[in-house]
């Protein structure tokens, strides 16, 4: 017996791989990826190092780009305004798969098992679903609409909202055919939508009239609620110079705090009745306002023409206790898992810029090319991200 086990400890180890014992670990938990909008390029990032690692260039229009990850934070799936769906692996720092789905792309997600990738099209429209692993593509959703606010909700779903329909779908892919959940009545042009990160709550913002409309995913069968209706843009014309991204609301213990539409304020939402609580006067039209990991603190950006700025708002007097102007075009914001730093990225100074949340100290520039979009790999573990 014990000859027996020996000679098959020693096939073993001729039919396995070796392992070389001076090879470099590589760990992503600790890496994030930059959108460089201008020259279709991401730029690798250490957060720990605060520095640029890599730049993979190849990914086309990345004007209006977003991406997620894998469940183990190896694979990036970048999703390019062209219609592009570049799967990008950041420890060999290259694309392994690209694919253009469509003429015109406004974002995706990735299920909650990693195997699905979404994107959501305005050009055909409708959904298009991919195997992750080979960018495959398993379904192909028409809505005769442009798509907005695709996220992912628990139990292999994906939840999405049309612009020109006001219809919510939610599809079901527990089974390998999906099932597909219509809900209309959702209001007039929905222009973007989140869900909470306990996947119960999914709201729409809407463009062509007052108020927002809400979602309760953990009902059998999910109806409309209208949230705040006597507020927004319909009630009063206002211009609005920049769409607010509501992937960008905070929730900060109780309570919600979103962008108004063409208003300079943000909006305080009570997260179970989800009726207002209050309103903080802004610099100008926020676009995101983002709340650092603990809830305590919320950041504020802005729309052109007073883009040059951010704004820092106390969730508990909800009053803004510091203002600064990291440069021109501050596009985009991004805590570090446990917020104790914020990475910004300044688009007309070519920079992203690294403060520290408690002492508003800046800490380190990283020269980039046109960045917008920062994405760290801990949203590999939390819904809707």
């Amino acid at each position: 017996m014990k000859q027996l086990i020996l000679g098959l400890a020693a096939t073993l180890m001729m039919t396995t791989a070796p392992i070389e014992s001076n090879a470099e670990p590589t760990a992503t938990g600790d890496l994030g990826l930059v959108i460089e909008r201008a020259s279709g390029s991401v730029l690798l990032v250490d957060q720990s190092e605060r520095a640029a690692l890599a730049r993979i260039e190849g990914l086309g229009d990345l004007s209006h780009a977003s991406l997620v990850y894998s469940p183990d934070q190896r694979f990036a799936y970048v999703f390019g305004r062209d219609g592009g769906l570049t799967k990008v692996d950041i420890v060999t720092r290259q694309i392994v798969n690209r694919v253009v789905q469509a003429g015109n792309a406004i974002g995706g997600a990735i299920s909650d098992d990693g195997q699905l990738v979404a994107v959501s099209n305005y050009e055909p429209g409708g959904v298009r679903v991919f195997d992750a692993d080979t960018l495959k593509m398993v379904a192909d959703i028409p809505t005769g609409s442009k798509t907005i606010g695709l996220v992912d909700a628990p139990g292999r779903r994906f939840v999405f909202t049309m612009w020109d329909t006001g219809e919510t779908w939610i599809a079901d892919f527990t089974d390998s055919t999906p099932q597909i959940t219509k809900i209309p009545d959702m209001g007039k042009n929905p222009y973007d939508a989140l869900i909470t990160a306990n996947g119960r709550t999914y709201i729409t913002g809407l463009f062509g009239e007052d108020g927002l409309t809400a979602l309760d995913l953990w009902s059998d069968t999910p109806e409309p609620i209208r949230v705040l209706p006597d507020y927004g843009r319909g009630q009063q014309e206002m211009p609005v110079y920049k769409m607010p991204h509501l992937e960008g609301w905070a929730l900060t213990g109780r309570e919600f705090v979103l962008p108004a539409v063409g208003h300079p304020q943000v909006l305080w939402i009570d997260a179970d009745s989800l009726s207002e609580t209050g309103r903080t006067q802004t610099h100008g039209q926020p676009v995101f306002a983002m709340a650092r990991p603990d809830g305590r603190q919320v950041w504020v950006n802005f729309a052109h023409p007073l883009n040059d700025t951010i704004q820092v708002i106390d969730s508990v007097s909800k009053e803004i206790i510091h203002e600064f102007k990291p440069g021109p075009a501050v596009l985009h914001m991004e805590f570090t898992p446990r917020g104790h730093e914020v990475w910004i990225s300044v688009r007309d100074a070519g920079k992203v810029m690294i403060y520290d949340t408690q002492t508003f100290e800046k800490l380190r520039e990283i020269e980039a090319d046109s960045p917008s979009g920062i994405f760290f790999t801990a949203r590999a573990h939390r819904t809707g991200l």
